[in-house]
């Protein structure tokens, strides 16, 4: 009932020892607390929380608008809706490097298991579009050590993605990499790398995992999860599929209540009251509420 049990700790520590085992982990994109727990419910490892995500969400692009605020609040209802740890997005850390300091403790406050911080040029663009640009190798290292300096708990991982892949090639991007993790990056996000032999090549220059990102409609061919571990990746996301798929459901609906004028023909595309009700575990706040409320009030002039 309400929300998981699970510390933020402990959510961490499960994180550190699977990423230690070497099996590859799974964190669908969540768009909602709701989503989160769905993702739990088919047994995936984890939840990722996308700023491009986030952004849509607001009706905004992804193109540095949200704040840390929106970010950390909307993370937090995420976060603590499952078990399961979560990462977020913290775009270029809303700052320079005392507000990346502050933005890794307000995340670790919110009960986030880890987050990554990108090199790119605020503000930023999507990383699997044209026309972005990254920080000198200075600025993305400052940004870095802000946040280890500032992390509490160690356990907390903090991760570095660097999108200088699209613009200097992928000996800029390992070169890039190994700096970031001299600077205190835990694991490391190759944003838009577009050959398997890539993500290979940047998980035998590194020490530490390794993340690929998975969307649709970008740079990268989407690799299947068995292609991904054998290539040694650690962490794979889907960033905005299910939104994707969401909103793509919901088009179609307003687009047969036009044409239709009812729904009929699509109830068996849609998630089932019974199923609803029994993901947000309904039976026990009707448990909650007869143990609480089992008194009955006197009847007037008794």
């Amino acid at each position: 009932m309400l929300y998981s049990t699970t510390t933020p700790a402990e959510k961490r520590r499960v994180l550190r020892e699977r990423l230690a085992s070497g099996e590859l982990l799974r964190f669908p994109g969540a768009f909602n607390p709701l989503s989160a727990r769905l993702i739990a419910e088919k047994g995936f490892e984890g939840v990722y929380i996308s700023g491009a995500v986030l952004s849509a969400d607001l009706g905004l692009p992804d193109i540095g608008l949200t704040t840390l605020t929106e970010v950390a609040g909307r993370a937090k209802q995420i976060a603590r809706m499952t078990d399961l740890p979560a990462i977020v997005d913290a775009d270029t850390g809303f700052g320079e490097p005392m507000n990346v300091a502050r933005t890794i403790q307000e995340l670790e406050d919110a009960g986030l298991a880890g987050m990554h911080i990108e090199d790119q040029v605020n503000p930023k663009r999507c990383g699997h579009l044209d026309g972005k640009s990254v920080v000198d190798e200075s600025t993305a290292i400052k940004r870095i050590r802000a946040a280890a300096d500032a992390r509490r708990d160690e356990n907390f991982l903090l991760m570095a993605r660097t999108d200088i892949r699209a613009i200097e090639g992928l000996d800029a991007a390992i070169d890039r990499a190994k700096a970031l993790v001299d600077a205190g990056a835990d694991a490391i996000f190759p944003e838009a790398m577009r050959e398997l032999s890539e993500f290979e090549a940047m998980a035998n220059a590194l020490d530490v995992p390794i993340l690929a990102n998975m969307t649709e409609f970008g740079k990268s061919e989407l690799f299947s999860t068995s292609q991904l571990q054998s290539a040694g990746v650690s962490i794979v996301i889907w960033p905005v599929s299910l939104l994707r798929t969401a909103m793509g459901a919901a088009g179609r609906a307003l687009d047969t209540l036009n044409t239709d004028g009812h729904l009929t023909s699509m109830l068996g595309e849609m998630q089932h009251r019974a199923d609803l009700y029994e993901l947000i575990d309904y039976e026990s706040y009707n448990h909650f509420d007869s143990g609480v409320f089992n008194f009955t009030l006197d009847q007037p002039g008794r």
